[in-house]
């Protein structure tokens, strides 16, 4: 689970409701300060557990950059209504979602570029592969080339079941317990933090439940999104150490994709949260380059 260090979004965003034709999805919608010029429009979608809180630190990078941020939560996410069927959490319905919301996003005309952290890096692949057209570029953060490493799969199995079994809160409390001792002590990390637990009982289980199996059992389709270049340029980027992908698996990804790669010093698997500036600076050298004319070789270097 990333734990971003506020629920408060900075002065550059504002929080409200995007209208697509695939129904309403709950953003933080943020620009560049004083009226800047737009260089282009971005689309981050948060990973399992997560939401669009999970990139607030990078807001105020990015828009520096130039750029216009848009985070979201998808279906059945924090504050994104969702029904309880798990069906309506199908990878492909999740990818028509992020295709709506591009299509709403589309409007500026400056390019459009499509980050996916995690499980949000597998919908954006799913939503890159069923249309590229609408996007700039492709950065996979901390999102691997098919399933997640059999550790992660015992746990979501155990999630799973605990879902089945048990309330939202009686669930949270009894994953709180089995937190390292170095986040209980800390106060930004610690099971104890209010905001993070009212995130986790508004999920829908149903959509936990759904996207934890994907998860688990995603397939390996690199080689159809590496049939895309040279239209869609594609970022690879992780921490250093990573416990749900591991970091060569994504030195591997990246060669047969023939993306940009970026490994964040000090981070792990969340370095939107670890190094938010970093990543952003990272994020946005990528995205200038990939949204320049012709550039599709240019950004793979």
């Amino acid at each position: 689970m990333s734990r971003p260090p506020t629920f408060v979004p900075p002065a550059c965003a504002r929080a409200r409701v995007l209208e697509t034709a695939r129904g309403p999805f709950a953003v933080l919608d943020a620009a560049p300060p004083g009226g800047r010029p737009v260089s282009g429009t971005a689309l981050l979608l948060p990973g399992y557990t997560g939401s669009k809180e999970d990139f607030i630190a990078m807001l105020e990078p990015l828009t520096d950059a130039g750029y216009r941020v848009v985070a979201v939560d998808g279906r059945g996410q924090y504050e994104t209504a969702g029904p309880d069927d798990p069906r309506a959490y199908a990878q492909r319905e999740l990818a028509l979602d992020v295709l709506a919301q591009a299509e709403a996003l589309r409007g500026d005309g400056t390019p459009l570029h499509l980050l996916g952290h995690s499980l949000g890096g597998q919908i954006a692949r799913a939503a890159v592969l069923t249309d590229h057209a609408p996007f700039a570029s492709l950065t996979l953060m901390s999102s691997g080339p098919a399933e997640v490493a059999a550790p992660q799969r015992e746990k979501i199995k155990l999630l799973g079941d605990a879902l089945g079994a048990l309330g939202m809160d009686e669930v949270w409390t009894a994953m709180r317990a089995l937190d390292p001792p170095e986040d209980a002590d800390d106060p930004l990390r610690g099971g104890d933090r209010e905001d993070l637990r009212q995130r986790w009982l508004r999920h829908n289980p149903a959509q936990l439940t759904a996207t934890g199996r994907q998860l688990s059992t995603e397939p390996d389709r690199v080689a159809e999104l590496a049939a895309l270049r040279p239209a869609l340029p594609c970022h690879v980027l992780s921490g250093e150490r990573d416990d749900t992908w591991p970091v060569p698996l994504l030195d591997a990804m990246a060669a047969r994709l023939g993306a940009h790669r970026t490994v964040v010093a000090g981070a792990e698997h969340s370095p939107n949260t670890d190094r938010p500036r970093e990543t952003s600076e990272a994020v946005a050298a990528f995205w200038d380059r990939a949204g320049r004319p012709g550039n599709a070789a240019e950004a793979r270097a």
